[in-house]
């Protein structure tokens, strides 16, 4: 029934399931391309961490010590060198923007020969990467000390499922405590609610709320890092494309404060939003249904090119902010990552990319935009799925927001969040529910309030 639905949602979607011919054999072409301008970096203890399945890797990292410094090699996939401007694979990248994810499989961004093959970081052999040097003081802060082309070779793919402190850089730790550190001493709130979310087990699919694990958390510091140093040297250059988002506004933190108060979470008028972000812990209910709360209230993020006298800010994290540690995945990332390279090394910006920097936003607005329908549309396809024929149960239930469309709930088990019209409902409210359908065809799902 889900592997329908999930077909079903690829044909509403449109998503392509294939390349056009000559992208296909241009990835073909460049994918049996040797490095011949490249540094040769294999002597470095490289290592990628992701989810255990992937197979587009775009970053690999290694650390030393400098000092009281630590210094980050983060090696990004070399896609600037294998993709011509102008050629078939990109002209197909500026339609589909970003590569689009499904339970059962994905729609890349560039040809499988590259995105799982030739360009992505596997630990199979030497690969082509752009390594950025990002040196990390005491403090947490990190700035680009070069950029260049590299051959290097990935010792492991270490996967956040399982990957131990044994089998990760000795300083990994002590770097993301450095990174997470400043961006408190900031301001800045980059916690991660529990996402909700459909997984394969087994050929089986079911539908779970995980929150971050440490591992993931530590890497993610790691590319906020890197992705901070590049903005500022951006910055500085004039040049670029950011990654923004505005504050949430004043009458949204008021009704947070009144949804904290009845989830029963303490939180003084006088605590910046973002200090209260870091002390929630996501294994607690209440609180994580108050870090949702939050993650809906605030603005969404976009892309902005460099303008003269504007100084491009992005709130979650408190500080100027760029992507360019996805290229495999994200369009815009390939045009920032050139233009860091050629401003780490003196040379002009590429036209191309440029050109680019005032065409991405809304390319990468569109992309963004179908992504999160299509993640909405499986999740809703999971939960119907996982409710059909269960039409007249019970269920407990918490209510997490609420709106001018009515409440939010989150039923207790299965993980399932849903909307009632009733506007007179608290959030942190226990609250049994009925369930009056479930219809995995259109996706819906409907519940009642009890008592």
């Amino acid at each position: 029934m889900l592997a329908e639905g999930l077909e079903a949602i690829r044909t509403q979607f449109q998503l392509p399931s294939a390349f056009p011919p000559a992208a296909e054999a241009e990835a073909e072409v460049v994918a049996r391309r040797r490095p011949d301008q490249h540094a040769d970096r294999t002597a470095l203890p490289f290592v990628t961490l992701d989810p255990a399945q992937s197979r587009d890797l775009d970053q690999a990292f290694a650390i030393e010590r400098a000092g009281s410094d630590l210094i980050l090699h983060y090696a990004i996939a070399d896609v600037g060198w294998f993709v011509p401007d102008g050629g078939a694979m990109d002209a197909e990248a500026w339609i589909r923007g970003t590569s689009q994810y499904l339970p059962d499989g994905k729609a890349p961004l560039y040809p499988p020969a590259l995105s799982e093959g030739a360009a992505s970081l596997l630990p199979d052999g030497d690969r082509p990467a752009v390594i950025f040097t990002v040196r990390v003081d005491q403090a947490g802060g990190a700035r680009l000390d070069g950029a260049e082309r590299a051959l290097i070779r990935s010792r492991a793919k270490l996967a956040y499922e399982t990957a131990t402190e044994q089998e990760l850089p000795a300083d990994f730790a002590e770097l993301a405590r450095r990174i997470e550190a400043a961006e408190r001493e900031r301001g800045g709130a980059r916690v991660e609610p529990p996402e909700q979310e459909v997984i394969q087990d087994n050929g089986c699919y079911r539908l779970r709320f995980r929150p971050q694990s440490w591992a993931e958390q530590r890497n993610a510091a790691m590319s906020l890092a890197t992705n901070l140093a590049v903005a500022d040297a951006l910055l500085a250059a004039r040049t670029g494309l950011f990654r923004t988002m505005d504050e949430p506004m004043e009458w949204a933190v008021r009704r947070l404060h009144h949804t904290a108060r009845a989830l029963g979470i303490d939180w003084p008028k006088k605590e910046p939003l973002q200090q209260l972000e870091h002390r929630l812990d996501p294994e607690d209910h209440n609180q994580a249904a108050l870090m949702i709360a939050i993650r809906r209230a605030s603005p969404g993020a976009a892309y902005q090119p460099y303008r003269d006298g504007v100084k491009p800010w992005h709130a979650a994290v408190a500080a100027t902010y760029a992507h360019a540690t996805a290229p495999l995945r994200r369009l815009a990332d390939r045009f920032v990552v050139e233009t860091a390279l050629a401003i780490a090394n003196g040379r002009p910006v590429p036209e191309a990319a440029q050109a680019a920097f005032e065409r991405l936003p809304a390319v990468m607005a569109r992309a963004d935009a179908l992504g999160g329908q299509i993640n909405r549309a499986v999740i809703d396809l999971a939960e119907a799925v996982a409710l059909a024929g269960r039409e007249g149960e019970r269920f407990e239930a918490v209510v997490t927001d609420v709106d001018q469309r009515g409440a939010r709930i989150q039923i207790c088990s299965p993980p399932v969040v849903a909307r009632l019209k009733d506007k007179e409902l608290v959030p942190g409210q226990d609250l049994p529910v009925r369930l009056d359908s479930a219809d995995p065809a259109t996706r819906t799902v409907h519940f009642s309030a009890l008592g």
